[in-house]
């Protein structure tokens, strides 16, 4: 599916409230409801809309503090490793990733103690190195490349 700016103006509007009306979202496009739910409906259909999901405010949550952590596996415990962060509180979310490292996560947590203990209890298998999320940067989707 060929995807145009008027798409990428609707993926962006969808990004930041999924929940809106067909109408409202017409309104923010300058498209008529009925295109919009076929465009909709067509990007559905590619996949390029996979879901509709929410974003939790971690803060609102009492977890003011958010880290990103590289993980490199130590004597090839992958398993391991993975059987451990798919249960492990806090953890928003983990990827296999190339280059230094071979993991990246996402940790949210009240106290930066909690991270610390984090590093002892992976100690073992992995070596981390972290860095706390001080802001994020909203983006715009609108300017992708397509």
């Amino acid at each position: 599916m060929k995807i145009d700016s008027i798409d990428l103006m609707i993926l962006d509007e969808l990004k930041k409230d999924s929940r809106q009306s067909i109408r409202e979202l017409s309104k923010k496009v300058n498209l008529s409801p009925p295109s919009v739910s076929e465009r909709i409906r067509k990007m559905e259909n590619a996949s390029i809309i996979e879901g509709y999901t929410l974003r939790i405010n971690d803060k609102a949550l009492g977890l003011p503090i958010q880290c990103l952590i590289e993980i490199t596996i130590k004597n090839g415990k992958y398993s391991v490793f993975q059987e451990k962060i798919s249960r492990y509180p806090g953890v928003n979310y983990c990827y296999r990733i190339t280059g230094g490292a071979c993991f990246m996560l996402k940790i949210s947590t009240d106290k930066l103690e909690r991270i610390e203990e984090f590093i002892e209890e992976f100690n073992s298998i992995a070596t981390t190195l972290t860095h706390v999320i001080l802001s994020e940067v909203p983006m715009d989707w609108t300017n992708l490349d397509i």
